[in-house]
């Protein structure tokens, strides 16, 4: 069961994300980049705890990794929840599961740079699988969609989508590589504290601090869930895992997100699969079962 402990903290982190774009719709009327900044800093206020009693090991970290540690934090932290925060404030012009769906394309990007950054064997066998796992994905949460459906609004939000993949795709990679220097308690603590000083220094200089002060206690009680639960918490949750785990299987892991949020979305509200989503989820489910195998193989 121990061995299986990685994969399971990944996929439950990909369930908690799937909550995620329900909470943050409801704050489409909040500045991007001040959810991020919030939700970021009371994050690192908790756990700044982990990043002092872990100070030594950032004695002994080199230049790579501080790199590593910098990207994760500017591209995956500030970058990419930007990206896919604004994408779920076009509310009414693009539907969750495909704002969901289209930043789940960072296995792409994932398992590529897996390959040439970290050199992790990338076997015919599993790409087959990393095939199989995107193209499940794509159905699932399309379900037959056409492109030439979407409008103008739409399309930018799928591309914001596309961004927030590229950013976590390669965060996912260094974030695996600054794992090696540094436990996984100090790495996510160290990336939300980078993040909020990163995403406080651009909130201050673009836009105006009085929003804090606007800001009704609904909204702030969704940015305190955020952070307990699809935010810090999960973020946690995922550093445990990815600890244990290639880049490039991690990241297929989390192909539980979309297939979680569309199945909210029909228990919350109303939304049922149809044929081409339900076959989809087979498919999807299908090719992360068989991903430990091929771990075990590789090994």
């Amino acid at each position: 069961m121990k061995k299986y402990l990685p994969a399971i903290a990944v996929i439950f982190a990909a369930i908690l994300w799937s909550f995620d774009g329900f909470l943050r719709q409801e704050l489409y009327s909040i500045s991007s980049f001040l959810i991020v900044t919030l939700e970021h800093g009371i994050g690192a206020l908790i756990l700044f705890p982990l990043l002092f009693l872990g100070r030594k090991e950032l004695y002994r970290v080199n230049q790579r990794t501080w790199v590593s540690v910098i990207w994760i934090s500017v591209c995956g932290g500030v970058l990419g929840t930007y990206f896919y925060t604004k994408a779920l404030s076009y509310i009414n012009y693009i539907d969750l599961s495909v704002v969901v769906l289209l930043q789940k394309f960072q296995p792409l990007f994932a398992i590529g740079l897996a390959a040439v950054i970290l050199k992790e064997p990338i076997t015919h066998r599993f790409l087959g699988l990393a095939g199989m796992a995107l193209v499940g994905g794509y159905m699932v949460t399309f379900g037959g969609q056409s492109i030439s459906d979407w409008d103008d609004k739409t399309i930018i939000a799928a591309l914001l989508a596309l961004l927030a993949a590229f950013s976590w795709g390669s965060s996912t990679v260094l974030g695996k590589h600054a794992l090696k220097r540094l436990s996984f308690p100090v790495v996510t603590a160290l990336r939300l504290f980078i993040t909020f000083v990163v995403a406080a220094a651009v909130f201050s200089s673009t836009q105006s601090i009085e929003m804090v002060a606007d800001l009704t206690s609904r909204q702030w009680m969704l940015i305190i869930v955020i952070v307990f639960s699809t935010g810090s918490l999960a973020l946690f949750i995922y550093y445990y895992g990815l600890n244990h785990l290639p880049a490039s299987h991690a990241t297929l892991y989390e192909l539980f997100w979309p297939l979680s949020a569309v199945a909210l979305d029909w228990v919350i509200r109303g939304r049922s699969l149809n044929l081409i989503q339900l076959l989809g989820a087979i498919i999807l489910l299908t090719a992360i079962i068989l991903l430990p195998r091929e771990q075990q193989k590789n090994e």
